[in-house]
C-alpha cells in the first residue's frame, strides 16, 4: 500500500476548505481553514494552529460524510479509511507540525479557493488528467448521496486522489460521498 501521506494531507485539506460553509456548504465549518479560522485559531495554537484548523474541519467533514453514506462494510471514503492506514496518516501530524514554515504557504493559498474543485485538484498538481477524466465518467447515485468509484483493485495514491476528485459530483449543500468497494 504506497500511500503518499503527504499528499493525503493536501487531498483532504483542499477538500476540506471547498466543503465549508463560506464554499460549497458540504459540512458547518464556515471558513475555518480559511482567512477568519487562522485569525481565530492562531491566537491559542501559535504553532500549531494550522493542523489545529484541519483536525477541527476533518472530524466535522468526517461526520457528515458518515451521515450521508453509512460505512458499508468493505468500502473506503476519503475520511473513512482502513483503521491502519488512518493510524500511519496520524503518525505523521508530528513531522508536519514541526515543518510548520513548509506548510505555510499551502495553508495561505488554501484560504481563497477558486468555484471549482477539480481546478483546485489539478492546480495543486493533486490530480492528473487521466484521474480528472476518470472522475468525470463517474455518475452519483440514485439518491444522489454518493458517486461510486468501481474496480477498486488497490488502495494507494490513485483510488485517494479519485476519492478526494469524486467530491465534483457534489451540490452546494449536498455532499455525494465518493467511495471504493475494495475487492476482497
Amino acid at each position: 500500500m504506497g500511500i503518499d501521506f503527504k499528499k493525503l494531507l493536501k487531498l483532504r485539506l483542499v477538500v476540506a476548505r471547498y466543503g465549508e460553509m463560506d464554499g460549497a456548504r458540504w459540512w458547518n465549518t464556515d471558513g475555518v481553514l480559511g482567512r477568519k479560522g487562522n485569525l481565530l485559531l492562531s491566537r491559542g495554537f501559535h504553532n500549531t494552529s494550522h493542523f489545529a484548523q484541519a483536525r477541527l474541519v476533518f472530524e466535522v467533514a468526517r461526520a457528515r460524510s458518515k451521515e450521508r453514506f453509512p460505512a458499508v462494510p468493505g468500502c473506503i471514503t476519503l475520511w473513512n479509511l482502513p483503521a491502519d492506514l488512518e493510524d500511519q496518516f496520524d503518525a505523521h501530524w508530528s513531522d508536519w507540525i514541526d515543518d510548520k514554515e513548509g506548510w505555510d504557504p499551502f495553508f495561505k493559498v488554501l484560504q481563497h479557493l477558486d468555484a471549482d474543485l477539480m481546478d483546485e485538484l489539478k492546480g495543486r498538481g493533486l490530480i492528473n488528467v487521466d484521474q480528472e477524466s476518470e472522475v468525470r465518467t463517474m455518475r452519483c447515485g440514485a439518491d444522489a448521496r454518493s458517486v461510486s468509484i468501481p474496480g477498486v483493485q488497490a488502495l494507494n495514491d490513485h483510488t485517494i486522489a479519485l476519492l478526494a476528485a469524486g467530491f465534483a459530483h457534489s451540490e452546494v449543500g449536498k455532499p455525494a460521498i465518493p467511495y471504493g468497494r475494495m475487492d476482497d
